[in-house]
């Protein structure tokens, strides 16, 4: 639209509100052109930042849903590594997409290139696919998760900051879980592809890596195509120092919390490796991840209008409880049709609390550094799952499964613990 169709569009405005009967104050006419013109950048409602954001999490899911169940099975299975290497090749995987994001969103706040950054991550990861599909040991599929979650590490705080940027304060909760929604339907349609795929190939773990390139190159077609890059993004700001002594009380508290969650947090393919210890088939280890994705993707959305109703604080609270009793569980599990009850339970304590752990920092963030601070908590939460996948993998191997998912259970409870100490010190902060 021209600058001067743009002037005749606002100057329509101004009569409608000044000439048609509607008395309002200068705020209100400000806000009521605003919302006008904004309408026209939405999408079935959301601004279509966030909207293209989730096509392309949902287009990278199917791709990494596609590849993430199967490749401890790959692991042990076909390459003969022991479970704990398991929990070192993930826990170094996700620890570098981890440091990667505090500095990628820095730099993302630096430069206000987030979308520039963003295409590259999602761009990294896709190289990575063939690169597992030729995996002959161990070491080759640490290669290719250190290229995956590289670029996952580049992708993350930048693509978080967009959907920040592009979100009203009061509806942060809804446009963190519909990302979440689009992002866990692709998750569904990831383990469906490969099912359809190892039902006529029973040996065919390397044409699933392989196919799961298609949809990662179409995401990152999506971001070039049509994410815009906010204007007011692009300007050079002051930026805090890479540290928590630059942010507020309440988000160091936060942060404090998240790492100690973090510890009994460990890696998904567990999960995966419990299941098949209880003689749960690998054709059906796929079906019921792909019952927990379609839980997660259902209750994600509707999640996060509700914590924008009635609270995000209240809502973590009841996930961080939640995820105790259903690691417990997972723990004293003793038969396979325990997993086909645990894994859409666990679906729903992810649908419920992902997005509204990523909206909460949105909320206490600066403005200013908002792709800073995404940085800082993803980094919290992924340095640590270095050690806690590695924990887990010793506690497996040394005393059992039991023992290791009472262990995150028992974490769970100290953070819950710890954050509404905190949420109880901000409120006598705020009455004094």
């Amino acid at each position: 639209m021209s600058n001067n169709i743009k002037s005749v569009c606002l100057c329509q405005d101004f009569y409608e509100i000044y000439f048609n009967g509607h008395k309002k104050t200068k705020t209100d006419s400000l806000a009521y052109i605003t919302m006008k013109h904004m309408k026209k950048e939405t999408i079935a409602g959301f601004n279509r930042n966030v909207f293209f954001a989730g096509l392309v999490s949902l287009f990278m899911d199917i791709s990494s849903e596609m590849v993430y169940p199967l490749v401890p099975l790959f692991l042990t299975g076909v390459l003969g590594a022991s479970r704990t290497t398991v929990g070192v090749i993930e826990g170094i995987a996700e620890a570098t997409a981890s440091i990667l994001k505090i500095f990628s969103g820095w730099l993302s706040d630096k430069l206000g290139k987030r979308k520039l950054i963003m295409a590259i991550g999602y761009g990294t990861s896709a190289v990575s696919r063939p690169v597992l599909a030729g995996a002959l040991t161990w070491a080759d599929v640490l290669i290719a998760r250190f290229i995956d979650r590289t670029g996952k590490g580049l992708r993350t705080a930048p693509r978080d900051a967009i959907i920040a940027d592009s979100t009203s304060t009061e509806k942060l909760g809804l446009a963190f879980g519909f990302h979440r929604s689009m992002d866990t339907v692709g998750a569904i349609i990831g383990p469906l592809i490969a099912l359809a795929i190892l039902y006529f190939l029973a040996d065919g773990l390397r044409v699933v890596f392989l196919i799961s390139a298609v949809p990662a190159i179409a995401a990152v077609l999506l971001i070039i195509f049509f994410i815009k890059e906010k204007t007011h993004s692009r300007r050079p700001v002051e930026l805090p120092k890479l540290s928590l002594s630059s942010f507020n009380g309440p988000f160091k508290r936060y942060i404090i919390v998240i790492t100690i969650f973090s510890l009994g947090n460990f890696s998904d393919a567990f999960l995966i490796l419990r299941a098949e210890s209880l003689g749960v088939a690998k054709t059906h280890i796929t079906i019921i991840y792909l019952a927990f994705n379609i839980i997660y993707a259902i209750t994600s959305t509707p999640a996060g209008a509700l914590s924008d109703r009635i609270g995000i604080k209240k809502m973590l609270a009841v996930g961080f409880i939640f995820y105790s009793l259903i690691f417990a569980a997972f723990g004293f599990a003793s038969t396979g049709w325990h997993m086909w009850a645990l894994f859409p339970v666990y679906g729903l304590y992810k649908g419920m609390s992902d997005g509204l752990q990523k909206a909460h920092v949105a909320k206490l963030a600066p403005a200013t550094a908002k792709a800073t601070a995404f940085g800082i908590y993803h980094t919290a939460a992924g340095l640590t799952l270095l050690p806690a996948s590695v924990i887990a993998g010793f506690l497996w191997d040394r005393f059992g499964p039991m023992e290791t998912f009472l262990f995150a259970s028992a974490l769970s409870i100290i953070a819950v613990v710890v954050f509404t100490a905190g949420v109880k010190k901000e409120q006598k902060s705020l009455a004094s």
